[in-house]
């Protein structure tokens, strides 16, 4: 059990990651958690609040797969109402309001969207009162606003872009957004801070079998080819896309899972002009344009995937798709030049769900694949905390002992505690930096009240405090400590994922790479040709998805996308290790 100052219990640096695989090798585990998404992640953060004694394994870094390709809204699902499933959208509402209020303001927040109306009158009637009902799941004491009705002129003031021809007015409600990877790094933290062990770039090879029980996994550390056996007296599989392949290890598993690509396109600010979000109708689903920073996300995609897990790629059929719906109501048409980052993600649906195989949701199912083996899967990204709470239920019924009711509900995440105090501080703090207080205030949202970590790096060396070189919106501190605080280890953990410069910036990242990678090497040691050799497959995968979003269809898109080898994969061939570098002054 992981023991003492509790700021660096969270402290995912090199150092807390061997000290992990340690207690990996040396100790019997409660349960542990196969998958570093969001619904594992979150497994771990309800089973350590319960005193379970928690690992948890990912095989490249987290979030790396569904978790960081979302639409990064946490939302109640407005079109399950038109199916009645209003079961479901409380249940979405109620975790909606939990993370805005409660266990991660810092990273969750409320963002606005317009409904236009192009019908008759019955329109404006039907999709009116179904967003009503939808405010009212949400309760009086509510997190987000009341929606409004909107004619013509007040959608102009709000959205100018929107094309006038046949706009009646709109609906405006409220959702709201997170930062998926971030807000999952923060469930691995929180889940570390309450004493589970964690490690990424771990891969399960095997489970660890008893007869027909299943008493642990075999993994390979990635990083340096190290074979660890895990036990545990509980295995939980929250791989996602992945839970058929870590069933069939088991010789046989109740859920069935089929992967659904969704892409998404990011497009500069000043592209559209409007200060809303939009959600459009289209023949085959609903069409997001939401406000992200500087930035829109449009989106989604929805399209059987049966290719490369890892790496789904977007097809020229997918960009001009999304283009294409979101110009039938833009005044001025988008083009592909002004298509700033593309990200391509796969959504883990369940099949052939069966009355045996789901508990307590429609939405997802949790299943005993065989002894010592549990299965989640399916649901939505903003009911994780009630799959991982259904998935720890199932596993204490085959521990041997009384195990606590779930407390996640009240475990705020790291950054959580404390964050309005600091918040209302941020001009104290950006004039003691030298900063613009919106410098501050993007790292609070980020960072929460651990923005003081950061601080006290920027107190001790200066120049972590400019801008990123390459990619201005950050600065050069965010990726040291995303490589001494966060668990980074390869260079895009730190542009996809700690940061969104690989989809936010008009060259993907390639400039910002050399300035990040000189910071990651100060923490892991690098030396100049392991330096070299992530800067090349950095600009491999830049290059390989470029080449894919010019392909006709999915399965050209995925051969040009494997032209970049994975860069955990080629640790483990190289058996290269993680050094350490010599302790130097400062935090």
């Amino acid at each position: 059990m992981e023991t003492g100052n509790p700021i660096e219990a969270a402290r995912l640096g090199p150092e807390h990651r061997r000290r992990s695989l340690d207690r990996m090798e040396a100790e019997a585990f409660d349960v542990v958690i196969i998958g570093g998404g969001v619904t594992g992640a979150g497994a771990a953060v309800d089973a350590a609040g319960r005193g379970l004694s928690v690992a948890l394994i990912e095989q490249r870094d987290w979030a790396a797969g569904t978790s960081s390709r979302s639409s990064k809204l946490i939302h109640g699902g407005l079109r399950y109402l038109e199916q009645f499933d209003f079961g479901l959208v409380l249940e979405a509402k109620r975790e909606q309001a939990l993370m805005l209020g409660r266990l991660c303001p810092h990273l969750v927040r409320p963002v606005p969207f317009l409904f236009p109306l192009l019908g008759p009158l019955w329109e404006r009637l039907y999709i009116g009162a179904g967003i009503l009902l939808y405010d009212l799941l949400s309760g009086f004491n509510r997190a987000v606003p009341w929606h409004k009705h909107l004619g013509r002129r007040g959608v102009r003031r709000v959205f100018p872009a929107l094309a006038a021809k046949g706009l009646k007015g709109a609906i405006q409600y409220h959702d709201a957004q997170v930062d998926d990877a971030r807000h999952t790094l923060a469930l691995v933290r929180t889940a570390a801070l309450h004493g589970a062990a964690v490690a990424s770039s771990a891969r399960v090879e095997s489970l660890a079998l008893a007869g027909q029980r299943v008493t642990g996994v075999n993994m390979r550390c990635l990083e340096s080819g190290r074979e660890i056996t895990v036990r545990g007296r509980q295995v939980i599989n929250a791989t996602g896309v992945w839970t058929d392949e870590v069933q069939n290890m088991a010789g046989r598993g109740r859920i069935q899972v089929q992967a659904s690509k969704g892409i998404h396109l990011v497009i500069p600010r000043d592209r559209i002009h409007g200060d809303s979000g939009l959600i459009l109708r289209t023949q085959k689903s609903v069409l997001f344009l939401i406000p992200w920073k500087h930035h829109w996300i449009v989106g989604t995609t929805d399209t059987d995937w049966n290719l490369d897990l890892a790496h789904p790629a977007a097809s020229s059929g997918d960009l001009d798709y999304l283009l294409g719906e979101l110009n039938t109501v833009l005044a001025r048409p988008l083009a592909r030049e002004d298509i700033e980052g593309v990200y391509a993600g796969l959504r883990p649906l369940l099949r052939g769900e069966t009355e045996d195989t789901s508990e307590l949701s429609r939405r997802h199912a949790v299943s005993q694949s065989v002894s010592g083996l549990i299965t989640v899967a399916g649901g939505k990204y903003t009911t994780y905390r009630v799959m991982a709470r259904d998935a720890i239920d199932l596993a204490a019924r085959g521990l041997d002992r009384k195990v606590p009711e779930s407390c996640s509900d009240r475990m705020p995440l790291v950054g959580a505690e404390g964050y309005a105090a600091v918040w209302n501080r941020r001009n104290i703090l950006a004039e003691g930096l030298g900063l613009h207080v919106g410098q501050v205030e993007h790292l609070l949202e980020r960072y929460g009240a651990r923005v003081q970590e950061l601080i006290a790096l920027m107190t001790a060396r200066p120049e972590l405090a400019l801008p990123l070189e390459g990619a201005p919106s950050y600065l050069a501190a965010e990726a040291y400590y995303a490589t001494s605080h966060e668990g980074a280890l390869h260079l895009e953990d730190v542009l996809t994922r700690r940061t969104r410069i690989s989809i936010e910036t008009l060259d993907r990242g390639i400039a910002a790479a050399r300035p990040v990678a000189d910071l990651m090497a100060e923490v892991l040691g690098w030396d100049g040709e392991t330096r070299a050799r992530e800067l090349a497959h950095y600009d491999a995968r830049v290059q390989a998805e470029r080449e894919s979003q010019q392909q006709p269809d999915d399965r050209t898109a995925d051969s040009a996308r494997l032209g970049a080898p994975d860069v955990r994969m080629g640790s483990r061939e190289r058996g290269a290790v993680l050094r350490l570098p010599q302790k130097r002054g400062g935090p």
